[in-house]
């Protein structure tokens, strides 16, 4: 009996002691990581006002990559600007230099900070690099929110309030907000690291966080009644009739805009709608947004 109970004890403390190492390992993790970005962000400059004022060379920088033409793979520059705008329905929002709206993703982490979005997904969000020893104009948005994490593949990445930010492939012209609510986990970022628009963006209908919808079925009548129309496919689709909605049926989450090809009013929604005037719409749909 009494080996047995020295036997628990020992059980016990090699436990503990193995929980307490790992929870000091993740600590000075964490811990590193913080030292590496502030390593990191003292070796970049910082220049107060818009990159235009400061005389940065044409054609380089966040003007690299101008309206026409969709956010490329990430790309280290030799500068970044942020600045505090307005875009679309979102006022305030961070846009970088050539005007173009920068976002955050719910599933990074802002302390330590930490970006999630790699691969595929770093291809259709391209996150917001600097080169080392790069510049960082700062026009309307404190120095002391912005910083940079290094990402798994050595790169730099800026970070507004401890977020990591990014822009988004499909949003083709300064002031684009395409991104906005897309799968209920990007948002345009504040000048201190908020959801750009949250109050207004959040989910309407069903609770929660759903997963993005894939199709949606609008109908004209209240409570799904005919005729309708279905809609199905990734990014923006046109509604075809000229008839507004009045209630509409998807499995996730979904963006609904009062114009064509994704332009003017817009709310993020969820789930079955049976009467769109009940979440402030005004039975106006001409296009969505699919994820």
């Amino acid at each position: 009996m009494i080996r047995n109970r020295f036997a628990a004890i020992a059980a016990t403390t090699a436990a503990a002691a193995l929980l307490l190492t790992a929870c000091n390992a993740a600590d000075d993790a964490a811990s590193a990581a913080r030292e590496g970005a502030g390593s990191a962000l003292q070796s970049l400059n910082f220049g107060s006002g818009t990159a235009k004022q400061n005389n940065a060379a044409p054609g380089t920088g966040d003007w690299a990559t101008g309206p026409g033409k969709p956010a490329s793979k990430p790309a280290a520059k030799k500068w970044v600007q942020l600045s505090a705008s307005s875009a679309g329905d979102l006022n305030p929002v961070v846009v970088n230099g050539a005007g173009f709206t920068l976002y955050r993703f719910d599933k990074d982490t802002a302390d330590p900070s930490k970006s999630n979005c790699s691969g595929e997904c770093a291809t259709t969000w391209p996150p917001v690099l600097v080169a080392p020893g790069g510049k960082i104009f700062v026009d309307g948005v404190h120095k002391s929110d912005v910083g940079v994490v290094k990402r798994d593949d050595g790169n730099l990445q800026v970070t507004v309030g401890g977020w990591p930010v990014y822009r988004f492939s499909k949003d083709l012209e300064p002031g684009d907000t395409n991104g906005q609510g897309v799968g209920g986990t990007w948002f345009g970022v504040t000048p201190d690291g908020q959801k750009a628009g949250a109050a207004a963006e959040e989910p309407e209908q069903g609770g929660g966080t759903a997963a993005p919808a894939s199709s949606v079925t609008l109908s004209d009548e209240i409570n799904f009644g005919d005729p309708s129309e279905g809609l199905a496919g990734a990014g923006c689709q046109n509604v075809g009739r000229d008839d507004s909605a009045s209630s509409l049926q998807a499995s996730g989450a979904l963006k609904i805009w009062s114009e064509k090809d994704c332009k003017g009013e817009s709310k993020v929604v969820q789930g079955n709608i049976a009467d769109l005037n009940s979440v402030g719409f005004d039975n106006k749909i001409s296009s969505v947004f699919l994820g």
